[in-house]
């Protein structure tokens, strides 16, 4: 449950079926989330995805199972 049963506009959010902006209203029922648009009566169930996987940068760390690859460079000096 990520949000309470007190229904609350989310500002910025359209809704999918009307196309309009600033009417969508979430809230929570019997512990499920829902989605509900006071212009035109669209409802459904929210569903969240899986936590979000980190982005892969040069400074991740590596996760667990994955190699690091180790590369021997010489300096010279001239």
């Amino acid at each position: 449950m990520a949000y309470s049963e007190k229904k609350r506009f989310i500002a910025g959010v359209v809704c999918p079926k009307c196309s309009k902006m600033d009417k969508l209203l979430v809230f929570s029922k019997n512990d499920v989330d829902y989605r509900e648009c006071s212009a035109c009566g669209f409802s459904d169930q929210v569903r969240f995805s899986a936590v979000p996987r980190e982005i892969k940068t040069r400074v991740s760390r590596p996760s667990e199972g994955e190699g690091q690859q180790v590369d021997v460079i010489t300096l010279l000096d001239d």
